[in-house]
């Protein structure tokens, strides 16, 4: 039988709070530092402890990171989701599965692995036997795909963190997984892992760690939150690297950290911190936006910096609360009451989600105004490779006034009068000694005054899109992959970075080449109309039912480039397959040829 070498998909189907995602990470570590490509995706349940969970390991010398079309080794431990699973199952699968759960596996075109998994657990440790058994299966893959041992030590030590007990109880459990395979199973799949180079700065991290990180290391001096999946992640990290990164010469946290009674209070504290010149954020996701909405509009109109994260989930409200989805994009970009618009930077790797966490500071200082940071559940809780961080170098304080003889330098100072001609006024910060200090969320003029006047409130308005506007080309370009004369461009963006790779290879077997623009930040770049322009045909690929990206460019591009644009959207709350959006792409570029 020919081998398939480091090309496979991989689902476990466990229970949740049985301990099986250590045991996944594990598995997921082994491969890493065996230099494999290599990917998983937790698929976990909202609720009850003991509902079905899965996670899917992507093996790929490709780099594939999607779930994959198929599955093609099944681990099967969950017998609530047993029979589902089963039923799946594409002829040649191969089935690992616990013998004593004691249900049938009644096909006779999969490639099935028996193990005793629950009496070999029994057999090390009665109380544990439930957790322990999943390490059981973890030693049953190494064995079946030959990994490494000496890394899948390392990597059980790594996952739980030098307790040298629970290392030796789980090393045995491993260890008889891979004799159970020796002695009573003949191995007759054709799968097998690889050792390829490890690049040695590398490392795996999850997006909401990184935006922690790149949180502290932007200067933050308030994260006020309210628990909510996936963001609560987020605010876990940074309490967790604190103690160890910002801390004075007296041990104590230059950061303070407020789980708020509810999202309105969270955002109003990020609003109040803002106004007093410190670095605030909140971290949340769409039912946590929708509470926030006053204050992020009192944000905008009263010109304070503040900074939010948006780990998007599915709605709409409670939606699929542990699933992912790109839904919440107009909601950050216009969220508020009346006419607001706001800046919002878009990650699509780990490393993004660092840089753009310091940067989201530098641009709500530099434009007095709400910055978003929008992930998702897939880029955010799940651990991807990183190969290292874009450091800052200087904080962008924007345009603060911080002596009287700054502000005697600028002519005619109000606090909404418009100086320079970029639409950006100039501050001052409370506890300055400096006036006046006049931040209004009601009507005002340029001196902070409160007005009625219809004319004044127009030109502050139009003031207001002015300043946001002058960020468009400022905010990160969009990444071009592009080839000379060709006439169809795909437009993404985020977690779409993880499939785009795999879509573009799938096309390419069917003779159509395409060029790549990912957009990172809106306001739109100017670099995307171009993109636009350059292209017969642009179609507009995003992880949600309305098609929200392909809106705005519907909105924001010349009417004339409007015809060009097309639609292809889905959402089912799984990460995106990357053959899904390529049949989609083909059907549009039919229709657009008809």
């Amino acid at each position: 039988m020919e081998r398939i070498v480091n090309d496979f998909t991989i689902n476990i189907a466990t229970a949740n709070g049985t301990g099986s995602q250590s045991a996944n990470l594990i598995l997921l570590q082994t491969m890493f530092e065996m230099g494999v490509p290599v990917s998983g995706k937790n698929l976990f349940p909202s609720n009850i402890s003991g509902l079905p969970t899965w996670y899917i390991v992507r093996v790929s010398d490709a780099g594939y990171q999607a779930p994959g079309d198929r599955t093609h080794i099944q681990v099967l431990m969950n017998k609530d989701s047993w029979v589902g699973d089963l039923e799946k199952l594409e002829q040649g699968t191969v089935v690992i599965y616990n013998s004593d759960v004691k249900l049938p596996v009644e096909r006779d075109d999969l490639i099935l692995y028996p193990v005793p998994m629950t009496r070999i657990a029994r057999g090390l440790n009665p109380k544990l036997s439930r957790m322990i058994a999943n390490i059981v299966y973890v030693g049953v893959l190494a064995e079946v795909l030959g990994l490494d041992e000496a890394k899948l030590e390392a990597a059980l030590a790594k996952q739980f963190g030098g307790k040298q007990k629970a290392i030796e109880l789980n090393l045995e459990a491993v260890q008889l997984g891979r004799q159970f395979v020796v002695d009573e199973l003949e191995v007759s799949d054709p799968y097998v892992v690889e050792e390829r180079e490890r690049d040695p700065d590398a490392f795996l991290i999850e997006g909401n760690e990184a935006v922690a990180l790149g949180s502290i290391f932007g200067g933050i001096g308030l994260l006020s939150w309210y628990p909510i999946t996936p963001a609560s992640s987020v605010a876990e990290e940074l309490i967790d690297h604190l103690p160890k990164l910002r801390v004075d010469a007296d041990g104590k946290t230059t950061c303070a950290v407020i789980q708020a009674e509810d999202e309105l209070a969270a955002a109003g504290m990020v609003v109040g911190a803002g106004w007093a010149g410190i670095r605030a954020m909140s971290c949340t996701s769409g039912p946590g936006i929708s509470l926030m909405s006053e204050f992020i509009g009192l944000s905008y109109f009263a010109e304070v910096p503040a900074v939010f994260w948006d780990i998007n989930r599915v709605g709409p409200s409670t939606g699929l609360p542990t699933r992912t989805q790109q839904g919440d994009l107009t909601l950050v970009y216009y969220a508020g009451q009346g006419d607001t618009q706001h800046i919002v930077l878009i990650p699509g790797t780990v490393e993004e989600c660092f840089e753009y966490a310091w940067r989201a500071f530098d641009y709500a200082e530099r434009y007095q105004t709400t910055v978003f940071g929008f992930g998702d559940l897939d880029l955010g809780m799940n651990r991807w490779v990183c190969k290292g961080f874009d450091y800052p170098d200087v904080m962008d304080r924007g345009k603060v006034i911080r002596t009287q003889e700054a502000l005697d330098a600028v002519p005619e100072y109000g606090r909404y009068r418009d100086v320079d001609g970029d639409g950006i006024a100039y501050r001052t910060l409370p506890g300055s000694g400096l006036e006046p200090i006049l931040y209004r969320g009601t009507g005002h003029d340029e001196d902070g005054v409160y007005s009625e006047n219809p004319e004044i409130y127009a030109a502050n308005m139009q003031r207001l899109a002015r300043k946001i506007e002058g960020a468009r080309d400022q905010l990160p370009a969009p990444v071009l992959r592009e080839e000379e004369e060709l006439e169809v461009g795909i437009i993404f963006y985020g977690s779409m970075e993880n499939t785009i790779q795999e879509i573009d290879d799938i096309l390419e077997e069917t003779g159509l080449k395409v060029s790549q623009c990912r957009v990172r930040a809106l306001p739109l770049h100017s670099h995307v109309e171009e993109f636009v322009n350059r292209h017969e045909t642009v179609i507009v690929l995003e992880i949600n039912r309305d098609g929200q990206m392909y809106g705005i460019l519907r909105t924001e591009l010349p009417i004339e480039l409007v015809p060009k644009v097309h639609s292809v959207s889905f959402s089912d709350g799984i990460p995106p397959r990357a053959r899904v959006y390529a049949e989609r792409i083909m059907e549009v570029l039919e229709e657009v040829h008809e």
